[in-house]
């Protein structure tokens, strides 16, 4: 890792050290950092229980247990300046000891988790928020042998990389970060990356095993809801284009349970949900950046009054600090199982996302466009702090 030396135009090798001399111990120093930050590994998880040992028949524990956002459980393993010879056979035992873990289990071991917390919090709330459902019987958790590995040390053995690659060709879902501190004027910095499987090669080589697994199988093994939402998208779609309802004139039916359009302000879209037991619309922040997120939000909710008065109904406002996205939606109880049901469903939808948008669209065009002059303010100042310190 280099820095870089404006003076002189120059780069500048930084000092590579070891976890060791540092007195960084893997379970009071990696181990926590992650499981307070868990997005340095490149996605969104939650973290739903440290130093689990809830197996039967055995003492062992595994570092931490997070889940992604498609509801697979993930089994991170920690190590430090050396991954050692086990950490592959140790991670699978975990993954294999997690794989028969039920939905009310894996909920009950989140909760024992958070009664640990300073801030406490109710798992069956935060799952909710984390996966965008207002049940959770919408979602399955830690289904089939979906359960992933994460491996993290800052050296890794060649027959651990060379086991990581092989499982992953066989469709284990496998990943390997190499973390490796360095100094810098008496701080600390760390660098996180992913060398199992590479950024590059990740969608090619997990593409491949999801190719092999999709041949052995037939059409007839698309799930019935699948089928059901995009049938019920195609109707929602027609009947929104003769009713000359713009905002998705683009968008095409999903197998999904949810179909988004732009709003025209970046990273913000009004999406609709198609739930077996409600309707839902929605605007969804997803900026890549989370606190511009949480100002485009608390600026929209400084105006809620004038924006529910405009929509025409109270909306569930959510900030959710847990995570990246904020969202403002209404949702309303529906049995969407019955097609009988669908032509009021879609009516509903309608009706309210065109009012969502109108509500919205000027709120949100100006608080993004307060972001963009507050970031552009902050851009003129540091330019002419720089221009002052170098005249």
């Amino acid at each position: 890792m280099f820095r870089v030396e404006l003076s002189d135009n120059r780069l500048v090798r930084l000092e590579q050290v070891s976890f060791g001399d540092l007195g960084f111990q893997e379970r009071d120093h990696l181990q926590e950092w992650l499981a307070h930050t868990p997005d340095a590994l490149g996605e969104e998880l939650l973290i739903i229980q440290k130093e689990f040992d809830g197996f039967a028949d055995t003492r062992e524990r595994l570092d931490l247990l997070a889940l992604d956002e498609r509801g697979r459980v993930v089994v991170i393993e920690n190590k430090l300046d050396d991954s050692g010879r086990d950490v592959v056979w140790q991670a699978l035992k975990y993954a294999s000891y997690c794989s028969s873990l039920k939905k009310s289990e894996v909920i009950e071991i989140y909760q024992r988790y958070l009664d640990k917390q300073p801030d406490g919090g109710d798992a069956s709330s935060n799952l909710r928020d984390f996966f965008g459902v207002e049940d959770l019987d919408e979602i399955v958790l830690n289904s089939g042998n979906q359960q992933r590995v994460v491996m993290i040390a800052a050296n890794f053995r060649k027959e651990v990389t060379a086991t990581a690659l092989w499982l992953l060709g066989h469709g284990i879902l496998v990943q390997c970060f190499q973390v490796v501190p360095y100094g810098f004027e008496g701080e600390i910095l760390v660098d996180i990356k992913q060398i199992i499987p590479t950024p590059e090669a990740e969608s090619f080589m997990i593409g491949m095993a999801a190719k092999d697994s999709e041949e052995k199988t037939t059409l007839q093994t698309r799930k019935r809801s699948q089928v059901l939402r995009q049938e019920f998208w195609t109707e929602t779609l027609q009947d929104f284009r003769e009713r000359r309802i713009s905002l998705f004139e683009n968008i095409s039916p999903s197998f999904d349970h949810w179909l988004s359009c732009a709003t025209g302000s970046p990273g913000c879209s009004y999406t609709l949900t198609f739930g077996l037991k409600f309707a839902r619309v929605e605007l969804y922040l997803s900026r890549s950046v989370a606190h511009e997120n949480k100002m485009i939000f608390d600026r929209l909710e400084l105006r809620r009054n004038v924006i529910e008065e405009q929509f025409g109904a109270k909306l569930h406002w959510q900030r959710l600090d847990q995570r990246k996205a904020c969202r403002v939606s209404l949702a309303q109880p529906f049995d969407g199982n019955n097609r009988e049901n669908w032509p009021e469903m879609i009516n509903w939808l309608r009706k309210h996302i065109v009012n969502l948008q109108a509500a919205f669209s000027i709120p949100l065009e100006e608080a993004c466009q307060d972001l963009k002059s507050q970031a552009d303010s902050y851009v003129r100042i540091e330019d002419r702090d720089e221009v002052v310190s170098n005249g």
